[in-house]
């Protein structure tokens, strides 16, 4: 990263963040990467009082400063430009020209006999600094933790001033290196830390040892984010429906129905099929959260997206464009999707048919060899439609003769018959959670590996969704049909298309979100994970590949 590149006033906050950990400061100052968890969001509420900012005339300096004057001041933000520092005071205590910063923790006195943590006298020295640079006596500041309602005196001695400038030293070239710090190794800091699921210690660390894949029973890989989320889409398809807000809870209105409501903590994306409106206050509520609202034509394609605005990770985007400019990346990439998509085909054939596909079994075998060997994407190209070729003409003899259902070849735009309808409308399920994934990791979704870029095509949601199709998608197809979940009245033909109905779609949407809510032992970690939680994990991963933390991108392999 270019120098010109750091920010040349670094919060105090983050300096706080560096001397606990360089990768969490990383990430949340250069990456603009943040997410909340119970700490987190105890500590908000910790500092509810000191987050409004007082609306009362302060000293620019000490020399402005009345020496008979004693102020107390919440919220202040103040810089210091021969620091090189800027802070938000949560309490600034002024007696005449002698200052005193106040800072609020939500837990309690350390228990320790060294007294508050390094990063916590840090954040209160820097803080001092700035204040020493307008001119005021600072000679300690407080720390009050708000669990225990007590307050400790902590002096800002010539050695945590010398600490907190080499700190800020060591924070301003590791940001200019371009370089993310390695992860804490088995730390117990991790588990307790937000940004856990963005930093993925024990998994980018595995990666880097080029260790042998984790079992289920082995602690080495701890799981330290949840294995599903809480947190799931909501469909609404009913025409004429509209979606509005009251107070937390989104509400979905019919004119002849009752008023549905769901939490909107309970909402991961807002999923609008067709005719459905959604006011002005819900949008924005949405998007505030980080909920995009997608938005598909009656028939279930993809046609846009509302989301707040672009995420802060600049310097990812910037190497995931350097990288689809380059030949030699771009292609090795596209080789891992694509491999990763015919060993889960075969995969998905073995379970169905065992021996009676041993001929298409031995063929896509042999594809993935032609795959390593592949000089180009164009050549790829040819390969993946020989291994679609294969692998459908396997997958006619997948599905049950009792059900009604035939399949021949596979169709679309429009489809014309049921399964390839069916394939159709799953696949823009999971096109669409790729890209409303890789928008929240930071990523173009336009801009891929394997899919060239074509006007208004997310051709990297398309790459990641690869590895996912057979597992997934076409698993959810499968178990619609042979379960008889699906029935051959779920659909309707219109002069050669065929479209799900209202009740069909519903069907389908409940089966693909199960799938998505399955847990799965992840074949690299070993820990168990839901599919939904894994297109995050190889996003992220992704990310690690193009930042070079790791050398090459782990396709989701399921054995």
């Amino acid at each position: 990263m270019d120098a010109s590149f750091v920010p040349s006033l670094l919060p105090a906050r983050m300096l706080n963040e560096f001397a606990y950990c360089p990768r969490l400061a990383y990430y949340e100052w250069i990456a603009g990467e943040f997410d909340h968890n119970p700490d987190t969001l105890e500590g908000r509420l910790s500092h509810r009082r000191v987050d409004h900012e007082d609306r009362k005339n302060l000293p620019l300096s000490a020399e402005e400063a009345d020496p008979t004057e004693t102020i107390h001041a919440r919220s202040v933000l103040l810089s210091s430009s021969q620091e090189g520092l800027i802070a938000r005071i949560d309490l600034l205590e002024l007696e005449g020209t002698v200052a005193t910063p106040v800072d609020y923790k939500k837990g309690k006195v350390p228990d320790r006999p060294e007294g508050p943590w390094e990063p916590e006298r840090v954040q209160l020295a820097a803080q001092a600094l700035i204040l020493r640079d307008a001119g005021f006596t600072c000679e300690h500041g407080i720390l009050y933790y708000v669990a225990s309602r007590q307050r400790v005196t902590v002096p800002i001695d010539d050695a945590l001033v010398a600490r907190t400038r080499q700190l800020v030293v060591e924070m301003r070239a590791t940001a200019a290196s371009g370089t993310i710090p390695l992860p804490l190794v088995d730390s117990p800091k991790c588990p307790r830390c937000s940004l856990v699921g963005i930093c993925l210690p024990d998994e980018t660390r595995l990666l880097n040892e080029q260790q042998e894949p984790q079992s289920e029973q082995d602690d080495h890989v701890r799981r330290l984010i949840p294995a599903r989320d809480e947190a799931l889409p909501v469909y609404v398809q009913r025409q004429g429906a509209s979606v509005g807000k009251s107070g937390e809870r989104l509400e979905i209105r019919q004119k002849s129905e009752p008023t549905q409501e769901v939490r909107l903590i309970d909402v991961s994306q807002l999923c609008l099929y067709g005719n459905v409106q959604v006011s002005t206050q819900a949008i924005r509520e949405l998007v505030s959260l980080g909920i995009p609202v997608v938005y598909f034509t009656y028939g279930g394609w993809f046609t846009a997206i509302t989301t707040g605005a672009t995420h802060k990770n600049a310097l990812l985007r910037m190497a995931q464009h350097a990288a689809a400019g380059d030949s030699v990346r771009s292609l090795a990439l596209a080789k891992a999707f694509m491999a990763a998509k015919i060993r889960n085909q075969r995969t998905l054939v073995r379970r169905h048919l065992g021996d009676q596909a041993a001929l298409e079994l031995d063929r896509l075998q042999d594809l993935l060899t032609s795959v390593e060997q592949a000089g180009s994407t164009e050549s790829l190209l040819g390969l993946e439609g020989t291994a679609a070729r294969i692998y459908f003409s396997a997958f006619s003899r997948m599905l049950q003769d009792s059900t009604g259902f035939s399949f021949e070849n596979r169709n679309r735009r429009p489809p014309r018959d049921p399964v390839n309808a069916l394939l159709s409308f799953v696949y823009s399920l999971l096109m669409k959670d790729c890209l409303v994934t890789l928008m929240s990791v930071g990523f173009d979704p336009y801009v891929g590996f394997f899919h060239t870029p074509k006007y208004g095509r997310p051709a990297l949601a398309l790459d990641l969704a690869e590895e996912f199709r057979p597992i997934v998608a076409d698993s959810v197809v499968l178990s619609l049909i042979n379960t008889k979940e699906i029935q051959p009245n779920d659909f309707i033909t219109r002069i050669g298309c065929v479209a799900l109905t209202d009740h069909g779609r519903r069907t389908v949407l409940a089966a693909y979100e199960r799938r998505m809510d399955t847990l799965i032992q992840h074949p690299v970690f070993g820990y168990r994970i839901s599919y939904r939680r894994t297109l995050e994990v190889q996003a992220r991963l992704l990310g690690r590949v193009l930042g070079n933390e790791i050398d090459s991108y782990p396709g989701f392999i399921v054995r």
